[in-house]
């Protein structure tokens, strides 16, 4: 049976990669949330006889979804996530009875192979062979779809859940990275660091200066954000950065990527902040969730900016001449070398940039690389 999508389906992941195409979804985590949904959707009404149809399915879809937008780099990594997941559990219950402490290994298994054709004598086998989980009843060549898409859904539910979380997850440390009466800088808003901000004040009585970030300002909301929280902040334009710098004692930032080699793409300015508090020996601290880990090296691109901002806000049209003379360019974002950062903390621990890696190839499978 060729793998494919019924209409309604179809329609679901059309309507996300219009969305996405047009910029109308706002921020990595909801990127990675609608995907999920959409995963889950796809995966719940998919027909497949074996394991291998369903995953040409979802790389198809998070093909589609990544060539409507790609730079949004959290589509591709949740759909590997969701790869990644689906096969460990379809892993575990192809076992079926083996030995050794897995989750819900004795549980999962015998819901997939009660659901499944088989042999008499398969259950008083010590493992199930893989082959046998791909049998089909001639009269019902949906029935191993049916009996695996229930353990597929848990699998899909564990990676909503931990995007739903992830904040809560990335803070819930905040208190040992933060102490009393430090000062503490970043710049722009990021949720995930306005979160971990908000967790340490808690217990903390510190300080943020929050630079404002031109040209989107986006600064403004996070200092009137932490501000309203209580805690003692400051907005200051960019170009103190520098100057203030002596007097900080931490640098948090956010990323909108992480890459395999621990560098990482955030908010214009960024690059600036860090190679200030390198200069000044100030720790850079980096919150992520992990659905930003992508599995690439490097990427190259024109000004290391990945994406560019309308240039009228940094030299509008009603300059007249002056705007045929130049080139404006207004980078969305920096590339940060990973030797400017000193750890990422996200929702599974924290990390050195030496460590990315690592946690990139226990995060998703090397086939998933490229769609």
């Amino acid at each position: 049976m060729a793998p494919d999508l019924n209409n309604a389906t179809n329609r679901l992941v059309e309507q996300l990669a219009s969305k996405l195409r047009r910029r109308q979804i706002v921020g990595s985590r909801q990127a990675a949330l609608e995907t999920v949904i959409v995963l889950r959707q796809v995966v719940s009404k998919a027909r497949f006889s074996n394991f291998e149809q369903l995953v040409t399915i979802i790389r198809s879809v998070g093909r589609r979804l990544v060539e409507a937008q790609p730079k949004e780099h959290a589509v591709g990594n949740t759909v590997r996530k969701v790869l990644h997941h689906i096969r460990e559990e379809y892993q575990t219950a192809t076992k079926g009875f083996a030995s050794g402490p897995t989750r819900n290994a004795f549980s999962i298994s015998k819901f997939v192979l009660l659901g499944q054709p088989r042999k008499q004598t398969i259950l008083a086998k010590p493992n199930v062979e893989k082959s046998t989980m791909k049998e089909n009843d001639p009269d019902d060549p949906d029935s191993f779809a049916r009996g695996l898409k229930p353990v597929l859904m848990e699998a899909i539910q564990d990676v909503l859940d931990e995007l739903e979380t992830v904040y809560d997850n990335v803070s819930k440390n905040a208190r040992d990275h933060i102490h009393s009466d430090e000062i503490i800088l970043t710049i722009g808003k990021s949720r995930t660091v306005e979160a971990f901000l908000k967790s340490a004040a808690h217990s903390r009585n510190y300080t943020v200066i929050v630079a404002e970030t031109g040209p989107s300002y986006t600064g403004h909301k996070m200092a009137q954000s932490l501000s309203s929280a209580g805690i003692s902040t400051f907005l200051v334009p960019d170009s103190s950065i520098y100057a203030l710098m002596s007097r900080v004692n931490k640098v948090i930032l956010g990323a909108h990527a992480i890459l395999a080699n621990g560098g990482m793409f955030a908010i214009t300015g960024s690059l600036l902040v860090a190679t200030a508090a390198r200069a000044h020996s100030t720790p850079v601290v980096v919150c992520a969730g992990q659905f930003k880990l992508t599995p690439l090296w490097n990427m190259h691109h024109e000004y290391a900016a990945l994406d560019f901002a309308d240039p009228s806000s940094v030299l509008g049209f009603e300059e007249g001449g002056l705007v045929d003379k130049v080139d404006v360019i207004n980078p969305y974002y920096d590339y940060v070398h990973p030797e400017l950062v000193d750890a990422f903390i996200t929702n599974d621990g924290d990390h050195p940039p030496s460590s990315v890696y690592r946690l990139i190839k226990e995060t998703y499978d090397d086939d998933d690389h490229n769609f």
